[in-house]
Parts: C-alpha cells; sequence; structure tokens
C-alpha cells in the first residue's frame, strides 16, 4: 500500500477512535450519575479480567505477526516451473505468472488466517482459569445492603461468566482482525471499533436505565454489575459481526477460507497450519508481554487485595477523570516522541558515539527532550497550583453530588498532584524506548520488576497501616513513578554523557513559573473550601479561575521564548514529522 494511502487509513482510524471516545464519555457521564461508587469498583475488577483474558491470549502473537507477517511459499505444479514449450507466448506466461502470484497471496492470507485461531483456542482456557480464580479471590463488602446471603453483590457471578465469554467472543474476531491489520485496513479497523463503542455504550446505559428504574418503580431491580456485562458482551458481537463482514468479503476475493486450513509440513510449519517462525517470536515475547501487563495493571490488582469495593470504585473514578489530560495531551506527544527518537538516533549506537561524538543528531536529541521536559514541567506546575482546588467541583458537575459525598471529589484533589509524575515518566520513558539497546531493556524491565515491589509495599503501608484509602494508592503510584523517573533520568545523563553532552537538570526548571505556581496554591489554600465546591461547584470554578488569571500571566511572559518554540515545532518548523 502507498504510503499517502497509510497515512489516510491512519488518520481515519484517529478520527473515528476520537469521535467513538467522545461518545463513550458522553454516555458514561448520564451513567455514571446512576452507579454507586462501590458497583464502579467491582466493573473495575472485571474489566482487568477482561483485559487479561485478551491480553495473555493475543498479545504476544499480535506483535509477532506485525514484525513477521508469514508469507509461506507456495507450492506450484511441476509443469508450471519446468519442461514448458517453448513457442508459448508472452500472454500465457504472465497469466500464469499471475496465478502463481495469487497463490502466494492466496496462501500468505491462509497462514495468517490459521495464526488468528491461536489466541481463540488459547484464550478459552485463559478465560475459564481466571474466571475460577476471580471467583474465589474477588473483593466484596459482605456489609453491603446490595449482598445477597453470601455477600456478593446479586448477578456477580452471572457478570463474572459474561465477561469471561465476552473476552472470548472478542478473540473470535482475531482471525479477521490480524488479517486487516496486515493488510493495513485501518478502515475496517476503525468501523468495527466505532460500531462496537457506540454500541456497548447503548447497551450499558439502556441497561442501567431500566434497572433504575424497576427500583424506583418498587420492583426488585437490583442487577449489579450486570449492565457492564451485558455492553461488554454487546461490543465482542458487534466486532466480531463487522470483521466476518469484511473478511468473508476479502475471502471470496482471494479464494481462502476464514476457517483454519492445512498448509504443508516440514520446518516452515508447526502441526501443518501455523507458520513456525512467527510462533518462535511470539513464544519470545511472551516472558516481556506478561511483565507488561502486570506493571500496567498492578494498582488494579493491588487495591482489589487491599480494598473493598466502594474505595476501589472512588479511585477508578478519579483515575478516569484525572488520566484524561494524559491521554489527551501527554500520549499522543510520547509516541510522537518514540517515533522522532528513533528516527533521529537510529544510528547512535554506543560504538556509533565513540565515533561521532557531539553528532548533531544526539545535540539536536537534548535540546528537543530539554524543551519537552520543561514544557512539561511548566504545565505540571499550573495543573499542581490550580487543580486541586477545581477538581472536587468539576467533578460534582459531570459526576454529580453522589460522588463528592464519598469522597471521590477529594481523591481527584489528590490525583492531580500525580499528573506532573505520570507526565514526566511517559516522556522519559518513550526516550528510553526509542535509543535503548535489547540488553538495556532488558535491564529496565528487572528494574521495574523492583520498583512494582516498591509500589506493593507502599500500597500496604498507605493503605493497611495507614488506612488512608484511595488517597494512598495514589499516593502510592507517585512512589512508583519517581522510582522509574529516577532510573529513566540516570539512562538519558548516561546516554548523553557517552555522547559528551550534558544534560542539565538544573537548567530545565522553570524558576518563576513555579514561584507563581506556589504563591497561587497558598492564595487558594486561604480563599478556597473543599467543603463547598460540592454546594456550590459554579461559584468555586469562578473563584480558582480568576486566582488562575495571574499565573498564566507570568506563564506566559517568562515562558514566553519556551511558548513560542513550541508553537513552532507544532507548525514543523523544529520537529520534521516521522
Amino acid at each position: 500500500m502507498a504510503a499517502s494511502s497509510m497515512v489516510q487509513g491512519a488518520s481515519l482510524l484517529v478520527l473515528l477512535q476520537l469521535l467513538s471516545r467522545l461518545t463513550s464519555f458522553a454516555a458514561n457521564q448520564l451513567l455514571v450519575r446512576l452507579l454507586t461508587a462501590r458497583l464502579l469498583g467491582l466493573a473495575t475488577q472485571l474489566d482487568v479480567l477482561y483485559l487479561s483474558v485478551l491480553f495473555f491470549a493475543r498479545e504476544s502473537l499480535r506483535v509477532a505477526i506485525q514484525r513477521q507477517a508469514p508469507s509461506p511459499p507456495a507450492i506450484r505444479p511441476a509443469a508450471a516451473e519446468v519442461g514448458g514449450d517453448k513457442a508459448r507466448d508472452a500472454t500465457e506466461a504472465k497469466r500464469r505468472e499471475e496465478q502463481r502470484e495469487r497463490e502466494d497471496e492466496r496462501r500468505g492470507a491462509q497462514a495468517v488466517v490459521n495464526l488468528g485461531y491461536l489466541p481463540v483456542l488459547v484464550g478459552a482456557v485463559v478465560a475459564v482459569v481466571l474466571a475460577r480464580l476471580y471467583r474465589a479471590y474477588l473483593v466484596v463488602d459482605s456489609s453491603s445492603s446490595l449482598g445477597d446471603d453470601d455477600g456478593q453483590p446479586p448477578q456477580l457471578v452471572l457478570a463474572l461468566g459474561l465477561y469471561a465469554l465476552a473476552a472470548w467472543v472478542e478473540l473470535l474476531s482475531e482471525p479477521c482482525f490480524v488479517l486487516m491489520h496486515t493488510r493495513l485496513r485501518f478502515g475496517t479497523r476503525a468501523a468495527a471499533e466505532s460500531a462496537a463503542t457506540l454500541t456497548r455504550c447503548l447497551v450499558v446505559l439502556g441497561a442501567a436505565l431500566w434497572a433504575s428504574s424497576e427500583e424506583e418503580g418498587g420492583g426488585r431491580g437490583v442487577v449489579g454489575v450486570l449492565p457492564f456485562a451485558l455492553g461488554q458482551l454487546a461490543y465482542g458481537l458487534a466486532l466480531l459481526l463487522v470483521y466476518l463482514v469484511a473478511g468473508r468479503r476479502l475471502a471470496a476475493q482471494l479464494g481462502f477460507s476464514l476457517l483454519p486450513r492445512r498448509l504443508g509440513g516440514g520446518k516452515g510449519f508447526v502441526l501443518g497450519y501455523f507458520d513456525a517462525p512467527a510462533l518462535r517470536l511470539a513464544a519470545s515475547i511472551t516472558a516481556q508481554s506478561v511483565v507488561k501487563h502486570v506493571l500496567t495493571q498492578g494498582d488494579t490488582f493491588l487495591v482489589s487485595l487491599l480494598a473493598e469495593a466502594e474505595v476501589q470504585g472512588v479511585y477508578a473514578l478519579a483515575n478516569n477523570y484525572g488520566g484524561l489530560l494524559a491521554r489527551l495531551l501527554f500520549q499522543p506527544v510520547e509516541e510522537s516522541c518514540r517515533s522522532y527518537f528513533s528516527r533521529l538516533l537510529s544510528s547512535s549506537s554506543p560504538a556509533a558515539a565513540a565515533a561521532s561524538s557531539r553528532s548533531p543528531a544526539a545535540v539536536e536529541a537534548r535540546r528537543s527532550l530539554a524543551t519537552l521536559s520543561r514544557l512539561y514541567l511548566v504545565l505540571s506546575a499550573a495543573v499542581v497550583a490550580v487543580g486541586p482546588f477545581a477538581a472536587p467541583a468539576l467533578l460534582a458537575v459531570v459526576a454529580g453530588s453522589r460522588w463528592t459525598a464519598v469522597g471521590a471529589g477529594r481523591v481527584l484533589a489528590t490525583y492531580c498532584f500525580y499528573v506532573p509524575f505520570l507526565a514526566l515518566n511517559g516522556l522519559a520513558e518513550s526516550f528510553v524506548a526509542s535509543v535503548a539497546s535489547e540488553r538495556q531493556l532488558h535491564r529496565q524491565s528487572l528494574w521495574m520488576g523492583a520498583f512494582s515491589v516498591a509500589f506493593a509495599a507502599a500500597a500496604y503501608v498507605l493503605m493497611r497501616l495507614y488506612p488512608l484509602g484511595a488517597h494512598g494508592l495514589v499516593l502510592a503510584n507517585v512512589v512508583n513513578m519517581l522510582c522509574r523517573i529516577l532510573w529513566s533520568t540516570a539512562f538519558v545523563k548516561t546516554f548523553f554523557a557517552a555522547r559528551r553532552l550534558d544534560f542539565s537538570l538544573a537548567s530545565l526548571l522553570p524558576g518563576p513559573t513555579i514561584a507563581a505556581s506556589l504563591a497561587t496554591f497558598a492564595a487558594l489554600v486561604q480563599l478556597h473550601d473543599l467543603d463547598e465546591a460540592g454546594a456550590r461547584p459554579f461559584v468555586t470554578l469562578a473563584k480558582v479561575a480568576a486566582s488562575a488569571v495571574p499565573l498564566l500571566l507570568v506563564i506566559g511572559f517568562s515562558e514566553r521564548t519556551l511558548l513560542l518554540e513550541c508553537f513552532h515545532s507544532v507548525r514543523g518548523r523544529e520537529f520534521a514529522k516521522p
């Protein structure tokens, strides 16, 4: 596929995913007003089950297929290879060559489809095992009025089964997904995910509204987390339907089957069906993928063990809203940085560094990283100065007074102090991922394991010995991110030192901005009362906005050079788009 077509497809994917996220966000604002903190906490635990089944079943194989798309050689008849009639004309020769190419393409597509059925088989086993483990160890609050005789919310077992089934149903679309992915059919993926997301929102919201009306009407109506389970199952079914339609159309065009078909024997295949090189690569990626998943979902795993469901729900809500800035702003920047630094420093190995110290590429990389780091610090200072005071009022507006009553606003205020650590760690680790060697990445994984132990210890102290609840979990995450930032900072300084470049941390600090942020924070502490945020949210937001104006003026004046540089970078004058 041409590069222009690929860019257009990727743009379509981003646009449709953005629209689906906005739709999902709007539906969630209605849904969250119908939920209790405890139900949201239980739904979060079930989401981890769902994501774990998908991750363990398909992640390593997806990466392997992306890096090494199988294209087994076609088995051609002997008559087509040797002994041809010398009088055969050019048209006949071209026709036979086109037939061979179509056969190669057909067998390559069939090989990809065959590999796509491995996650279906693995996922069935993983879903059953994890569902049984969750059934045995899922943490619930037996004192809740929603609990039945054994302390579990109504329909929990049914919802658990539906989540496991939904994960497996989504895996049924994997053969068509990997087929479309290897052929860069971004439009199909965008359509499938958008349709599935919209379907899930409608089903979850509809089921929750029905349950709420049943309760108000005096009926039994208590369905617990069942709406989430039904929505997730609807998501998987919609995804499967769209992929099947697209897959059948492509299969009819190329002449392969959407069911597994034997391809041949020999060392190139396992059991005659599966491409051996792709399987070997997937096996080598599995261990690293498991560590990555545990670290990614570690806070959810830990909070399910150390906190009751209501605390989990409060943390989940704070994490969803507090992480919006990271997902909408920081994450796209980090993804762009990975591509940018990878291209810029692609040949910057230790040997190359010794031969070409202070190369223009290394100097440019240092300048770019320093610019982004300072920008992140400026944004972080503003978030810390006004975020803790605006967060409870904003939550009262978008989620309702029910959540501020259970302390979610205060937890979101605490989360604002975590955002700078989250942002700086993402930027630093994106640089590490761009330039680190395989050995250095392995060493990083070992350190990540050690940091996860530190995170667990901090969470235990802050949630059990000092029962700070969801606040303690946020602070434990700060400890984890601080450890990771320190490691990445040491790596960055070592990387540039090897190229005889100094990466000064002191020069990154925006002194006037920090001073103005501290002054704004102190003024808001004197003027602001967190308790009135839920009762009079718009008045609170007006006070915070008025207090933030001087801070923004100071930032605009003292950081005008930085802001102009970033503006020109976005316009394409500084950072070349990869």
